[in-house]
């Protein structure tokens, strides 16, 4: 069984939080029911008997399809938070291809707690020059509150026409009052890789998501560097505040740093979910690699994250991430509708499962005052906070977190922080520095391992 191209909800936000790694089948519908033993239907008969009481008794009258396609969704939902139904509307959506243009307003949403949050802005959208950040909660959509609210029905009411207007309002920690953001609806174009010069002989390349010329674009931007610059001293690969995107890419991206070895397996409970990717001789290994990464780096990003850091390819630098280790398959059924259904989990080259421990780095480095990082801590999103997320077996689920909830809010002092801009990036500093002395860091290193 081959992986298809990915897909994924393309509407300018994206439910479910983070960039997934999806795999497309076809040719199924709900005649999988036979393949299945029977009897373990048979308690299907007290669904019916409800179903009959509620059309039959309810104060107003019901639609059996509405019933039924909220009795699955109950039952796709209490599964874990990635796996979902999706709708005859929704699965239309969720085949446009990642070719990196959309509608919308350009935020990655997820559920925390029952509470629409913002994971993060995608770059030059409508959300982000709207200073709408991470962590903030959609308290409301046009004056109506979104509690109890689905992701699906969120999506609906945020999607417009482009050129029309929309405000949410948010709560953001260490602001008392709700924030109203006024957004205008526009088509979003991203441009996944995106790359500079630091220094003579050192690039700067950021990843923003992984779309289908991710790999081919990054290539691309490293032979321009060559081509102008000679050779390189140093790159650093900036993966902050990427969701994910094509686990294809995903693989591309680590092949083009790594020149063998495993670069990420997934494991399942059918043949066909048990995967392994390789890499190939070629590509930029010999240039030293920092990897930029923080609580917004997600699914593909851990990826290849894990993949170079196994290797010893790369270091790691930043905070931990998101911690979204499990692939979604996407099933059709009958009546255009489709399953979005978790299959398998992946892990790293040496067997790490990144599943709600993310990857660490190997060298923490925070880009905000200590405030700022206590509020990460209480109300950023990973994946260990979506509710019914699956645990990863080597980790106790129960860690105790250092940062209640109930604290006052208090106000932030003002920052000038911008990522990927040297001066004003503490990490992106951190990581040229460690670059400019390479030798000498690498040096160092292998002392201290031994």
């Amino acid at each position: 069984m081959t992986h298809r191209k990915r897909r994924r909800i393309l509407i300018g936000l994206v439910a479910g939080g983070v960039g997934l790694s999806v795999v497309l089948f076809g040719g199924y519908g709900l005649n999988l029911v036979s393949a299945v033993d029977r009897s373990a239907y048979e308690d299907l008969e007290a669904f019916t008997n409800v179903l009959a009481i509620v059309r039959k008794n309810y104060v107003e009258e019901t639609e059996t399809q509405a019933l039924i396609e909220g009795a699955i969704d109950g039952m796709l939902g209490a599964l874990d938070p990635h796996s979902a139904y999706l709708t005859p509307d929704s699965y239309k959506e969720l085949q446009v291809d990642t070719e990196g243009s959309f509608g919308g307003l350009g935020i990655e949403i997820t559920l925390r707690d029952g509470i629409l949050t913002v994971v993060s802005p995608i770059e030059d959208t409508p959300a982000y020059r709207a200073g709408v950040q991470a962590g903030d909660q959609i308290i409301k959509i046009n004056d109506e509150l979104t509690k109890d609210m689905s992701l699906i029905q969120a999506v609906k009411k945020m999607r417009g026409k482009q050129g029309t207007q929309i405000t949410i309002s948010v709560r953001r920690e260490g602001v008392p009052r709700l924030i109203d953001v006024s957004l205008v609806r526009e088509v979003i174009k991203i441009r996944s890789v995106k790359s500079k010069t630091l220094e003579e002989g050192y690039a700067y390349i950021r990843v923003t998501q992984f779309q289908d010329r991710t790999s081919n674009d990054l290539d691309a931007a490293l032979k321009k560097f060559g081509q102008e610059n000679g050779p390189l001293q140093g790159m650093v690969l900036d993966l902050r505040n990427n969701p994910g995107g094509l686990l294809s890419q995903a693989v591309k991206v680590s092949d083009l740093f790594l020149n063998s070895g495993m670069i990420v397996y997934t494991e399942g409970r059918l043949e066909s979910q048990q995967q392994k990717y390789f890499a190939h001789p070629g590509g930029y290994t010999d240039i030293p690699l920092i990897v930029l990464v923080n609580g917004g780096s997600a699914s593909a990003s851990e990826i290849v994250a894990g993949a170079v850091q196994d290797h010893g390819r790369a270091v790691v630098l930043g905070t931990k991430t998101f911690g979204k280790g499990s692939v979604q398959t996407i099933l059709p059924v009958d009546g255009g509708a489709a399953l979005r259904l978790t299959t398998a989990m992946y892990f790293t080259p040496n067997g790490r499962s990144i599943q709600v421990t993310g990857i660490a780095p190997d060298i923490e480095l925070e880009n905000l005052p200590e405030a700022y990082t206590a509020a990460r801590r209480r109300h950023g999103v990973r994946e260990e906070n979506l509710r019914g997320h699956f645990d990863n077996i080597s980790t106790p689920s129960d860690t105790p977190d250092d940062s209640p909830d109930d604290a006052e809010p208090q106000a932030l002092p003002e920052i000038d922080i911008k990522e990927g801009e040297l001066g004003k990036d503490p990490q992106l500093d951190r990581a040229l520095e460690l670059l400019k002395s390479w030798k000498v860091f690498q040096t160092t290193v292998a002392e201290a391992k031994g």
